[in-house]
């Protein structure tokens, strides 16, 4: 498995002795905006928005969660684990304000930093977000098979026990040198989806981030994964900065349904829904999510 690296590549050592792995891209004297990856995915998927954030003037951080890519793996965490970590990184960059996107599974990290300092953020945005999945008949509007549907029940009751089940499982599933990942992603995904993939850059862009969340083996992206089949441990309405929020009405991967849940339980929430588009909007409106971010940190 080839997995990235980079000059640009950096790490903090945490108070408790972890390493947290992040990368910058786009504009480095431009306002910062932290970009929390999907599942599975690293710092390095930031890399897709870089040229355009760049010429808009933002600078995108992108951070490994624990387990993945250069982050240590951090035990028995929890959503509220990770605005510690993100504001220690802050920290370390000498940065007291700062915005928060999320993409596919990045989301609830955004929420939980939203609920946790809002009076640092200068924006909070969610891009095709997993919502939670507590609600009865929830987890039926997802394209699970049978195996997934037993270790989410697992996970729910144990999820120790589920993320050692899970690992092997997922780590050959999402195993970017695997023959036929591709042309199965191309039959599984939304049409707008599978069109981006014609792009050799972007296939190689989204295998390099996949292949980085691995780096580790697949520990990391299993917790990361299996943390949405629990409670948050927070609540959505005690958010209370504006959070914008962006979903495609095609997509399959993880359907709009969970987007309308977020956009309902969070305060003010600025949803748009965009029609036909799939879970890769984070590459086909990248320029009008990017406009949105620059006009509100701007006012």
């Amino acid at each position: 498995m080839n997995t990235t690296t980079s000059p640009d590549d950096r790490t903090i050592r945490l108070a408790d002795g972890r390493l947290l792995g992040y990368r910058e891209f786009g504009n480095p004297s431009g306002h910062p905006v932290f970009l929390f990856h999907g599942i599975p995915g690293s710092r390095c998927g930031a890399e897709l928005v870089a040229d355009l954030a760049a010429r808009h003037g933002l600078r995108v951080i992108g951070v490994d969660r624990p387990g993945i890519g250069l982050s240590t793996f951090q035990p028995r965490r929890t959503f509220l684990d990770w605005p510690h970590d993100v504001e220690a990184l802050a920290d370390t960059l000498g940065l007291e304000r700062f915005g928060v996107v999320g993409n596919s599974g990045g989301a609830a990290y955004v929420a939980a930093c939203a609920a946790r300092f809002p009076e640092r953020l200068t924006f909070s945005g969610i891009i095709s977000g997993m919502g939670p999945l507590e609600a009865p008949g929830e987890l039926r509007t997802l394209p699970l098979s049978r195996i997934d549907h037993l270790l989410v029940r697992i996970a729910q009751r144990s999820p120790q026990l589920a993320c050692r089940a899970a690992a092997p499982i997922l780590a050959h599933r999402i195993n970017p040198d695997r023959p036929g990942v591709l042309e199965r992603m191309r039959r599984e995904m939304a049409p707008a989806d599978v069109k981006l993939l014609e792009q050799p850059r972007i296939v190689k862009t989204l295998f390099r981030d996949a292949a980085e969340a691995l780096k580790q083996g697949a520990l990391g992206v299993t917790w990361d994964l299996l943390l949405y089949t629990r409670p948050w441990g927070f609540r959505l309405d005690e958010i209370t900065v504006p959070v914008y929020l962006w979903h495609g009405e095609a997509d399959v991967t993880v359907p709009p349904r969970f987007g309308r849940v977020l956009a309902a339980a969070i305060p003010g929430c600025h949803a748009t829904y965009w029609p036909g588009e799939g879970h890769l909007m984070m590459i086909s409106h990248a320029s009008q999510i990017i406009d949105t971010i620059i006009d509100n940190v701007s006012a």
